[in-house]
């Protein structure tokens, strides 16, 4: 046996099928065993590997076990000269394991391999190669220094960014996402360390294959795709405390106590900080939106009830201060509880949510009017004129955020890269998922016909003239190394996605965590599934 793969998968069930048909291409002239270990997914994952990929070795696990333990469990079982430790957000090249086995076979003191990465709109990753986390170097990264001076030899050690991304080289820190290595070597090293549950454990592992004598190469003869962050949304809280804790774990186990502890104090130090910025930044994000709404209200009535004043009662001030105090701003959550509790902040924005948020509201409002003191009661017409404005003013304000919302679908104007039978199969799914969506063209694999806008080789000037802002390439008729010299290529503010051949769904640019990123048509998924998902939705809202 020559490789054996091994992927940890939790409930990304749609790139862990693009990626084993990825590995299907990449592996057809060599003996491979590819093992899957799922860590509990509450999505479809189980059912689709059975299904789709029944040759796959499947590993269920009946609660999340960590990235580190998990991968164990498939290394105690493997057998090829090779390990390849594979993220399931990943697209392989054809040539991507000819190519890294060829050089391992070649450069026998090569203890681990890592290969270039670029993310879903083909920038590169720089985490493709890494230095060791030193206590300099890990400063650097934490306050900031690296990303402010990333060419420098001093502050950028962390992403090694002043080495050419196009060159072979000798790194410290491979990226887990691909991580090959000798079968032999873990077994003379040993395993993953599973005191890291999800980061670190490549650090660590770099650094025992090079205290045991071999080195650990970047290699960006060829490359590969990876969704980054599809397992955990990077910006969570969540996220900061199990990275530094990764680190700090990392830490006491390889430094001696002298340089640890002023090194654990900084990293302590850091996750306070980066915690900090991060819940107050999403406060930041999820209240701006209700207070821009709580202005346009306040601003409405306050100016409907001087006019229902003058008009009604001649009396310019016949509302006294406990309405300004005490009625206004009690309808004003009122109206914007509602607005909330109808999804009226939940994206992709929808202005009829908000109607049916602040008539709920307003139903709040009139319900408790009967029981409120007289001093406190006063016109049944003005909150029912502030609920009209309400409603005209804030679904006003929506429709003008959608015209300037780049992920709108009714400005999308999609071209498809495919033959004609999949450019049909690839137009269906996308309208099934967007039926608003007024522009998608063909954009020919081969030579260009009357029906198509061009073909892949005119692919710039297609872009151009037809003022495209999303590109789908299908998986079936170009092959991913086509699709990732394109992709290196093309404007920054492009979205991309892949389609994979004979299938219901297409992948998007940067995570599943954002709507908008995976197109899917709907084949019959159960109810019970819908709802894990719906829950599981708003518990990683909290995390």
């Amino acid at each position: 046996m020559m490789l054996s793969i091994i992927i940890v998968n939790y409930n990304v069930e749609h790139f862990l099928h693009q990626c084993l048909k990825s590995i299907e291409k990449a592996t057809q002239n060599i003996v491979t065993e590819i093992f899957v270990v799922d860590n509990n997914s509450i999505d479809n994952s189980v059912s689709m590997l059975k299904n789709s990929f029944s040759y796959v070795n499947l590993i269920t696990n009946n609660e999340n076990q960590g990235f580190a333990k998990a991968n164990n469990q498939a290394i105690k079982q493997a057998k090829g000269k090779y390990i390849l430790l594979l993220n399931p957000d990943t697209i392989l090249q054809e040539n991507t394991l000819v190519e890294t086995i060829n050089f391992l076979e070649e450069n026998q003191n090569a203890g681990g391999l890592g290969v270039k990465m670029i993310d879903g709109n083909g920038s590169f990753l720089p985490e493709s190669k890494r230095s060791l986390p030193t206590p300099s170097i890990a400063f650097y990264k934490i306050f900031g220094l690296s990303k402010l001076f990333p060419k420098s030899k001093k502050f950028g050690q962390y992403h090694l960014n002043y080495m050419d991304e196009n060159e072979i080289c000798e790194i410290d820190v491979i990226s887990g996402a691909f991580f090959m290595t000798r079968r032999k070597i873990i077994e003379t090293i040993g395993m993953l360390d599973e005191s890291f549950f999800m980061y670190g454990e490549d650090i660590d592992l770099s650094y025992r294959i090079q205290q045991s004598g071999y080195k650990n190469f970047y290699f960006p003869n060829t490359s590969i795709i990876h969704y980054k962050g599809e397992s955990t949304k990077k910006t969570s809280v969540n996220y900061i405390f199990m990275f530094y804790k990764a680190m700090i774990i990392f830490v006491k186990k390889h430094y001696v106590t002298k340089k640890a502890q002023p090194l654990i104090f900084t990293i302590n130090i850091a996750i306070f900080l980066r915690a900090f910025v991060s819940i107050l930044k999403r406060l930041i994000m999820r209240l701006t939106q209700p207070t821009i709404d709580c202005l346009i209200i306040f601003i409405g009535v306050y100016a409907l009830q001087k006019i229902w004043a003058i008009k009604y009662f001649l009396n310019e001030n016949y509302y006294n201060e406990n309405f300004l105090q005490y009625a206004m701003p009690t309808y004003i959550v009122c109206w914007l509880i509602g607005v909330y509790i109808q999804n009226g902040y939940t994206k992709p924005i929808k202005p009829f949510r908000t109607t049916k948020g602040v008539v709920l509201g307003t139903i709040m409002i009139l319900i408790t009017y009967g029981l409120l003191p007289e001093s406190l009661r006063f016109s049944r017409a003005l909150i029912l004129l502030g609920a009209l404005w309400s409603i005209i003013s804030l679904t006003l304000f929506r429709y003008i955020m959608t015209i300037f919302d780049k992920n709108n679908s009714s400005f999308k104007r999609i071209g498809v890269v495919a033959q004609k039978k999949e450019f049909e199969r690839i137009s269906k799914i996308i309208k099934n998922t967007h039926p608003n969506i007024q522009f998608i063209g063909q954009i020919n694999t081969y030579k260009k016909d009357k029906e198509s806008l061009g073909n892949i080789k005119q692919l710039n000037e297609v872009l151009k003239i037809h003022k495209l802002n999303e590109l789908v390439f299908s998986a079936k008729d170009v092959d991913a190394n086509e699709i990732m010299k394109n992709m290196s290529n093309m404007k920054s503010n492009l979205s991309i996605k892949i389609s994979p051949s004979e299938n219901t769904f297409i992948i998007g640019s940067n995570s599943i965590h954002t709507q908008g990123d995976l197109y899917v048509l709907n084949n019959g998924t159960s109810n019970k599934n819908s709802i894990k998902e719906f829950f599981k939705k708003y518990i990683d809202f909290f995390s």
